[in-house]
């Protein structure tokens, strides 16, 4: 159950860093039904795809190795992109308007972003001597948790960083996709 219990950490690090960058840009601060929401849907995409990569099986473990890290770099370019994008466009002087936390597609693409790595993982559980469904609820709800506090402690954070919270928020999902493209391309031989 602990190899269980680092996987899940390591699996939902990448889901904490953008829960946390959505809840520093968020004006006013997101709150407790927000962080809930977005710890949610991580949760969910988290213990979904290793159930997609364990069904998919070994046969497609090379296809799905190839190309996760790109299609990760691509998704978190483009929502961090945008989020830098309206952020500066609004450092005109004038006060800050609403931002809210993702939802909808927005919400349901970062989720899948930054859980693609998992379908990955999933092909490794049954090495871990865990049934697939107590595996897939144990990195589901500790994405859920992460990405819910991430969201609440990033609303604190926002508040010291006021507008340059939304830029910041879009660099960190920039350099979450490049970082898990470097992992793959340079480290795991990508």
């Amino acid at each position: 159950m602990t190899a269980l219990l680092l996987l899940a950490l390591a699996l939902a690090m990448d889901a904490f860093a953008a829960a946390l960058s959505q809840g520093a840009a968020a004006r006013p601060n997101p709150t407790a039904s927000d962080a809930l929401r977005v710890g949610f849907a991580f949760g969910a995409a988290q213990a979904m795809m290793p159930l997609i990569g364990w069904s998919l099986g070994l046969a497609f473990e090379s296809v799905i190795r190839d190309i996760d890290h790109w299609i990760a770099f691509i998704l978190l370019t483009l929502l961090g992109g945008r989020m830098v994008r309206t952020g500066v466009a609004a450092d005109d002087g004038t006060p800050p308007g609403p931002v809210k936390v993702y939802t909808g597609w927005a919400l349901t693409t970062a989720a899948i972003a930054t859980s693609i790595d998992a379908a990955a993982a999933g092909i490794t559980i049954p090495l871990l001597g865990q049934p697939i469904a107590v595996a897939c609820a144990v990195i589901g709800g500790v994405a859920c948790l992460l990405s819910t506090a991430g969201v609440l402690l990033g609303g604190a954070c926002g508040v010291l960083m006021g507008r340059r919270a939304e830029i910041v928020g879009g660099v960190v999902l920039i350099g979450l996709g490049c970082k898990i493209l470097m992992e793959h391309v340079y480290f795991d031989g990508g």
